[in-house]
């Protein structure tokens, strides 16, 4: 009897809900089957949008891949460079909404100088699109792909693992130097978010915004946020003894990890993309400076394993949080190189920025002195610290 009548209100919750999702459902389906009722056809010109997602240069030729961005049909009818007509071809003269196509410009351009490209539609509307510095765009073969691995070991991999050789420094240290060194390593990750977020709002509103625009970063944010979350409770659950004061150092070191990981897989997307239009210079210095700005994040990783009573993880455990953190790099290379999109680099950038702010939750609990206190005058100066030595190197890099 008793199970009965507990499954009766169930049975009921499930009604109250259920009913008014199917009205609802039905409505929109019936308004949507009558081709909306009392909704007359729009009026006036046609809103014709256009955005192009691609320019490659090739050898007397330029392709350009564009799509409908806006609520109306478009159809291209001619194309100008440098106010000169010129012949293409289409792979679809009439684009509809969303739909993408191609346009290849015959068109003897100079390497190193700019062109403006105006696209002319049926109904005379124009879409401009311009070339800062016309550079032959780079074949994606198998020595292309190498070099992009090979830079993002370079800008990633390396500088991460020479970072990490601070751990026996930071292993003897004073507590309240270890309490500084991750007040420094909040910093650090403070200025990579609020850099990648400006990086994220520059190039979400340079795109088209067919799949969304600024607002991907937001989201790319919030399901990185959410999702590390999730993984640190999952982690936090398997772990018989958890500590006071927050999640364990390796734990933390993890979550760090692949926080700074997610940060240089967009990294890796700017420099892949800066790259394939010949806007990067491949020098010793661009190295250096990347290698120097870099290396504090290997110095982030592996300060929580310096914790009072923490145990020492195995080379081979550490080994792997520098790969988790610096490998992502070479990925966002090769993805930035061979797909110029900013729509996906916005959303991976917001992951990155996501994933930071919940490593910094992370870390708040670590700067605590023996009352419980967080802004210390030594952890703020760490925080500052932190902030200014991450602006102080990333002026040693130009992209």
């Amino acid at each position: 009897m008793e199970a009965r009548s507990a499954t009766a209100p169930r049975r009921s919750l499930w009604l109250l809900g259920g009913v008014p999702l199917a009205i609802i459902v039905a409505a929109i389906a019936l308004f949507a089957a009558l081709g909306g009722p009392g909704l007359e056809e729009r009026t006036g010109p046609p809103i014709e949008e256009l955005a192009v997602e691609k320019t490659v240069l090739r050898s007397g030729e330029i392709e350009l891949t564009v799509r409908n961005t806006g609520p109306d049909e478009v159809a291209i009818g001619q194309v100008f460079v440098a106010d000169a007509y010129v012949d293409f071809e289409a792979s679809e003269r009439e684009l509809g909404r969303l739909e993408s196509g191609t346009l290849m410009l015959d068109f003897p351009w100079q390497e190193g100088s700019p062109y403006a490209i105006t696209i002319l539609t049926s109904t005379g509307a124009t879409i401009d699109h311009q070339i800062d510095v016309a550079v032959e765009t780079p074949e994606a073969d198998s020595s292309f792909f190498g070099l992009m691995a090979l830079l993002g070991t370079y800008v990633g991999v390396i500088p991460v693992a020479l970072g990490m050789l601070f751990l026996p420094f930071i292993g003897r240290a004073p507590r309240d130097w270890v309490r500084a060194f991750m007040a420094f390593t909040i910093g650090l990750l403070g200025f990579l978010a609020v850099d990648g977020s400006l990086e994220g709002v520059e190039i979400g509103g340079s795109g088209g915004g067919a799949f969304g625009g600024v607002e991907l970063l937001f989201l790319g944010a919030a399901v990185a946020y959410l999702t590390l979350v999730a993984i640190e409770r999952w982690l936090a659950g398997r772990q018989e003894k958890a500590r006071s004061g927050g999640a364990s150092g390796y734990r933390l070191s993890l979550m760090i990890a692949i926080g700074i990981g997610l940060h240089n897989l967009g990294e890796g997307l700017a420099i892949g993309s800066a790259y394939s239009v010949g806007a990067l210079a491949l020098g010793a210095f661009l190295v250096i400076g990347f290698a120097i700005h870099n290396t504090t994040e290997g110095f982030a990783i592996v300060a929580p394993l310096a914790r009072e009573g923490e145990p020492r993880p195995s080379y081979a455990r550490i080994a792997l949080l520098g790969l988790i953190a610096g490998a992502p790099a070479i990925l966002g290379a090769v993805i930035g190189a061979s797909v110029s999109n900013a729509e996906l680099s916005t959303l991976l950038i917001g992951v990155g920025v996501g994933a930071i702010v919940q490593v910094i939750v992370q870390l708040v609990p670590t700067i605590r002195d023996a009352a419980g206190r967080a802004l210390t005058p030594v952890v703020v100066g760490g925080i500052l610290a932190g902030i200014v030595v991450m602006y102080a190197t990333g002026l040693l890099v130009s992209v």
